[in-house]
């Protein structure tokens, strides 16, 4: 489903060197398959995703969604690639002031020609699942900041992608909710058949993984989980 062969992203350090974020990744996620990539703030991890979400060009590089090289894409198809095929979860969700969870979370499903009531009825459920159920007529400023990001994930998972990217999506949640949020993603992953990617700085998420890599100085390493998957997570 995606496959990254050897992207490279440098950023100048502003003392005239260079700061090598990405530095020849490949990487291939199958259907199917969560992979979590650990790193600290600045390793890299946010470019990475951007640059499979089609909002930042590599400086070399290809990455393939089912097939088809996305860093050729112009802005009208990037915009259309991010819209139909995937969910992009933010590290700080962006959501409208007055709006509430449950049309926020309807929002992709209005951009792709659904009416209003039918997207609502598609996302509630959702919702509920990531424990909104009581919070679906409240605004943002009537939220807490682990409220906002469960409305944030809830909205990025509501078209059904085919591809998921999550940065740090549990950043805001304390340790039991982090834990229902990666169980909510793995089973997505299992029962849509969804590839993942996720990124993140909490080493729990290797846990919910098939596969966990550590992001340092440009390239990906294994992860040491130090300890075997959850069960709860394997679905074994």
């Amino acid at each position: 489903m995606l496959t990254l062969v050897d992207v490279v992203k440098h950023y100048p350090d502003g003392d005239g060197g260079t700061i090598r974020a990405l530095d020849g990744i490949s990487l291939s996620v199958s259907r199917g398959e969560l992979a979590a990539v650990h790193g600290p703030s600045g390793s890299g991890k946010t470019s990475l995703l951007q640059i499979i979400a089609g909002l930042l060009a590599p400086d070399y590089g290809e990455v393939l969604v089912a097939g088809r090289d996305i860093t050729a894409l112009d802005a009208a198809d990037a915009a259309d690639y991010r819209l139909r095929e995937i969910g992009y979860i933010t590290q700080t969700p962006d959501l409208m002031p007055g709006v509430s969870a449950l049309e926020q979370a309807a929002t992709k499903l209005y951009g792709r020609g659904r009416r209003p009531r039918e997207a609502r009825a598609a996302v509630r459920p959702l919702l509920e699942r990531l424990g909104l159920d009581k919070r679906l007529r409240h605004r943002p400023e009537q939220l807490s900041g682990g409220e906002r990001q469960r409305v944030a994930i809830a909205r990025a998972l509501a078209t059904a992608p085919r591809l998921v990217l999550a940065d740090e999506p549990t950043g805001a949640l304390d340790a039991g909710r982090s834990r229902e949020v990666l169980q909510l993603l793995r089973e997505l992953c299992d029962e849509q058949q969804v590839a993942m990617v996720l990124v993140t700085h909490d080493p729990l998420a290797a846990d919910y993984a098939d596969t966990a890599h550590t992001l340092r100085d440009g390239a990906l390493h294994a992860f040491d989980t130090g300890s075997a998957r959850a069960p709860s997570a394997s679905g074994s």
